[in-house]
């Protein structure tokens, strides 16, 4: 039988830890019923969603009834895009992002500019952080919203979120985050990061995909959402459709289980990323993207000048399963808008990886994939 290749792919998606399959099963059969209906079988449901709802906000330091449910990031960034330029253009139609944002943030912002909003598309530093002084300059009267990705999908860069929350408090901003890679990894705070709304998924996290949550705040202030699904009122009228228990108990488990093992989980991981570029280190002429210690514990990414990436790609395939760039938009041809934001030329762009470690990697798995990388590199080197 052959032997599958190491999966290092874990920005694309993580495998559902078998704990959180075991929590989620009895909701298939068992306590399959409705959350909405109103006999033991919808109050047994209703129970279960209620403590998952319970688990999620204790993570990021909200209240259970701040967390509205959704389909996945990417519903939840439509929703907190669409939702307040829908709810607020009477205040002002301008909204701040960053040219390094997941396309599920920077396309609702292009079809936001089609409806007659402007948006204002921040550069980042060459290690990919944004800059608080362009970010400061670029408010106007007129702004409603700053959506700044806690981690970045592709580099793994962490933003300073709790001083760009303290920016957009000081203006009487909106703060938006997606938070969907950073979720279960990295310390985060709503309250001390004063983030007004804050995008989740499971799947990054050892969940089930198909099911992400939308943080809304309540208070100080109260923030308002335009529906963007209509149809039963469910999630305080801001999000329509029937809850589905299995998966909102299997994000809640995964969230559970991350946060216990969060500072034994990050130092192992660190450990691991510094073995595999000490292996890489070997080779000349390669180049790390995103700031080096000011990112996701498991995350590497690295161009290598002088090969073509798809060759990289394909000569590695047999051994290792990863990635050049995001896995939503692995079918453009075009290089990736992250390391051409951090000044990287197309060439490099095109020869970068992708690193995702996770909670299944191992040192051995690290020992095989860096000789692979290095091995496979030189052989295409020797051939141009």
């Amino acid at each position: 039988m052959e032997k599958s290749p190491i999966y290092l792919d874990c920005h694309s998606t993580t495998p559902v830890d078998q704990r959180v399959v075991d929590a989620m099963l009895p909701f298939f059969t068992e306590h399959f019923g409705n959350p909405s209906s109103l006999h033991s079988y919808g109050w047994s449901a209703e129970a279960a969603v209620k403590k998952s709802r319970e688990t999620i906000a204790q993570s990021i330091n909200s209240q259970p009834e701040e967390i509205v449910f959704t389909s996945g990031a990417t519903e939840a960034n439509n929703l907190a895009l669409k939702g307040v330029a829908e709810a607020y253009f009477n205040y002002g139609k301008h909204i701040i992002t960053v040219q390094t944002e997941h396309s599920a943030v920077l396309d609702p912002c292009r079809y936001l500019e089609s409806l007659g909003f402007e948006v204002t598309y921040l550069p980042v530093n060459g290690d990919g952080l944004v800059e608080l002084s362009i970010l400061e300059k670029a408010i106007r009267p007129e702004t409603i919203l700053v959506s700044v990705m806690a981690a970045n999908n592709e580099i793994g860069v962490l933003q300073p979120l709790k001083e760009i929350g303290a920016l957009c408090q000081d203006n009487d901003i909106l703060f938006h985050t997606d938070a969907a890679q950073a979720i279960g990894k990295v310390p985060l705070d709503v309250q001390a990061m004063n983030i007004h709304l804050m995008s989740m998924t499971a799947h990054k996290v050892y969940g089930p995909k198909g099911i992400g949550a939308l943080y809304v705040r309540r208070r100080q202030p109260r923030v308002n959402l335009a529906a963007q699904l209509h149809g039963g009122g469910h999630e305080r009228g801001m999000r329509s459709g029937t809850l589905y228990p299995p998966q909102i108990v299997g994000f809640a488990k995964a969230v559970e289980l991350a946060m216990a093992e969060m500072v034994s989980e990050r130092e192992r991981l660190v450990g691991l990323r510094s073995q595999l570029y000490h292996h890489l280190s070997q080779l000349p002429d390669i180049h790390l993207n995103g700031h080096p210690s000011q990112r996701l514990p498991g995350n590497l990414n690295v161009s290598f000048g002088g090969v073509d990436g798809q060759s990289l790609l394909l000569g590695l395939r047999p051994t290792v399963a990863l990635s050049s760039g995001s896995a939503c938009s692995s079918a453009s041809t075009a290089p990736s808008h992250v390391l051409k934001a951090l000044g990287r030329s197309d060439r490099l762009a095109y020869a970068s990886l992708r690193f995702g470690l996770g909670r299944f990697t191992t040192a051995p798995d690290i020992q095989q994939v860096g000789k692979a990388v290095v091995e496979t590199v030189e052989a295409l080197r020797s051939l141009s």
